[in-house]
């Protein structure tokens, strides 16, 4: 008899890989945008809070949770763009033992690339392999590039990808839109809801985020920060 849990796994439209070389993009597989308000839940559309917290859920249990912040979030080119990067350091300050890996421009790194110090979406796999991430936050990415990198993830790696943005990314397997410095408040008290409901402790320091090894390095051996902004 089929178990709850494996009719919901069956039911996945966009799943956790790897996939295999070069699979069908989710447009190719039928799904579609959803209306303002709702996302994509594997695939399928559902309202925005309930996709919002499985993403949370994921983000706290999977193993070696990481936010891959995109330039858009990097540079300080824009007031309202400067207040969603403080945003969304609030929320890497509500998920214990996170990393934060940047994606700081979008050419090509090949043949070397330093998978402590920053993601490409040309091959996002090596960054993902190199720190054993099986769930990732990504945000701030131009769509066009975040798209790419989600199907690579897709493809080789055992990554769960959670994409937040003001429009939809299909080939994520959690994905809301009309992000905001408003919506991200409204995500950080869902995120708070399930660490609590999952019994899930703080650090007493507030330091949540974990660095790299060569974060490490780079900041005198100082390994973990409080990534609240001053």
């Amino acid at each position: 008899m089929m178990s709850p849990l494996g009719s919901i796994k069956r039911d996945r439209v966009i799943d956790v890989g790897p996939a295999g070389f070069h699979p069908p993009s989710a447009m190719e597989l039928g799904v579609t945008h959803p209306d303002s308000g709702f996302g994509l839940l594997y695939g399928h559309h559902a309202p925005a809070d309930e996709v919002i917290a499985e993403a949370a859920r994921q983000l706290y249990t999977r193993k070696n949770p990481t936010i891959f912040p995109g330039p858009l979030y990097l540079w300080a080119w824009n007031p309202d763009w400067i207040a969603k990067g403080q945003a969304l350091l609030r929320l890497a300050a509500e998920i214990p033992g996170v990393m934060i890996i940047p994606m700081p421009d979008y050419r090509p790194k090949y043949p070397k690339i330093d998978p402590e110090e920053g993601i490409n979406p040309n091959h996002p796999n090596l960054t993902i392999w190199g720190n054993k991430i099986e769930v990732a936050l990504f945000i701030g990415i131009h769509c066009h590039y975040a798209n790419l990198a989600l199907r690579m993830v897709r493809a080789g790696t055992n990554c769960l990808t959670v994409a937040f943005c003001h429009d939809i990314h299909e080939d994520a397997m959690l994905s809301v839109q009309d992000l905001d410095v408003k919506q991200m408040d409204h995500i950080i008290e869902i995120f708070k809801a399930v660490r609590k409901d999952l019994g899930i402790q703080m650090p007493p320091d507030g330091q949540t985020v974990r660095l790299t090894g060569t974060q490490i390095r780079a900041n005198h051996g100082v390994e973990r920060v409080d990534p609240r902004p001053a």
